[in-house]
């Protein structure tokens, strides 16, 4: 498994393995999306560190495919949303879990509007609620999008900065890699307790 990351890493694969994934992640949330960014950053730190000639992965190549994957992949299900009608009405209402999420959505949307985009990126599923939920209750693409594009670069920064400076500090790709996906994991949950906290109540006036 580890030899066969490993040969993934430090292949062109990886741009497509990691586009793809990111992508799709939107949709199935249990995609390695995450694992795939920080690993390639982590072979990119390894390869700077042995002092190697290879060009792949290019960290910045890297950033900016999981940047825009994500972008693309907002967008795709923003849209799917937008112009499904009753359909994913009857989905939704078929899965307790997805109207919970779409109710918590509601009021933390009318709570954090723009950066809850940015903060659900990070969390489990945030984004799937997040960008059906924003077309659903039928959102302009000038209000979704800038904000999209700034969670794309968010999230793929932190995971890509991860990887790298990871390795970099800690000497070997497998543990840098390990560290980072905990510090990504960590993070997701912060952002999923911060995005399921109700809002805080008005004080009471005498």
């Amino acid at each position: 498994m580890i030899e066969t990351m490993g040969s993934l890493t430090a292949s062109p694969w990886i741009y497509v393995l990691v586009a793809v994934s990111v992508l799709l992640d939107v949709f199935l949330p249990v995609l390695p999306s995450g694992v795939l960014v920080i690993s390639g950053a982590a072979a990119a730190a390894a390869a700077a560190a042995g002092g190697t000639t290879a060009r792949v992965p290019d960290v910045t190549l890297l950033l900016t495919v999981a940047a825009s994957a994500s972008v693309l992949g907002d967008m795709a299900a923003f849209r799917l949303a937008r112009h499904s009608g009753p359909r994913l009405d009857r989905v939704i209402a078929r899965s307790r879990r997805l109207t919970r999420a779409h109710e918590r959505l509601g009021t933390a949307l009318a709570r954090g509007g723009g950066p809850l985009v940015v903060l659900a990126r990070f969390a489990p599923a945030g984004r799937s609620v997040v960008s059906l939920g924003a077309g659903k209750t039928r959102r302009t693409v000038a209000e979704f999008l800038p904000w999209s594009v700034l969670a794309g670069l968010s999230w793929a920064s932190y995971s890509v900065a991860l990887g790298y400076f990871g390795t970099q500090w800690l000497g070997t790709a497998w543990l840098g890699t390990a560290i980072s996906l905990l510090a990504l994991f960590t993070a997701g949950s912060l952002a999923a307790f911060l995005l399921r906290r109700p809002p805080d109540t008005p004080a009471a006036t005498a």
